[in-house]
C-alpha cells in the first residue's frame, strides 16, 4: 500500500494527527483484507509527517495498529503533503504468501 492518505469516504479529513494515522491504518487494513491478508502480515511501514509535533501521535497509532506485526518502520518529517489538511501519509508492505 503506498500513499495512504487520511481521507474519509466523504472527502473529509480530521484535524488530529492521531486520528489521521488511525484512518490510514484502517484504509490499509481494508485493502489487505480485500487481498486476503491482514495487518499482521505487514513487514515494513513508512510514515511521512509534516511536523515533529505529530511524531508521538502517529507513533502511538502505529504501535496500536502494528502491535502484532512489529514491522520495520521509518518515519520522516516532510515539508508538505499533497493536501494541506493531511498531517500524515503512510505506506505499508506486507508478505502474503
Amino acid at each position: 500500500m503506498s500513499g495512504t492518505a487520511p481521507v474519509w469516504p466523504d472527502g473529509s479529513v480530521d484535524p488530529e494527527a492521531y486520528v489521521q494515522a488511525k484512518r490510514c491504518f484502517e484504509i490499509i487494513a481494508t485493502a489487505l483484507a480485500e487481498a486476503g491478508a491482514s495487518l499482521d502480515q505487514v513487514v515494513r511501514t513508512r510514515m511521512y509527517v509534516t511536523s515533529l509535533d505529530w511524531v508521538d501521535a502517529v507513533g502511538k497509532a502505529h504501535g496500536e495498529a502494528m502491535a502484532r506485526a512489529r514491522p520495520t518502520a521509518t518515519m520522516v518529517v516532510v515539508k508538505a503533503l499533497i493536501d494541506r489538511r493531511w498531517k500524515v501519509e503512510i505506506e505499508a508492505e506486507a508478505v502474503t504468501s
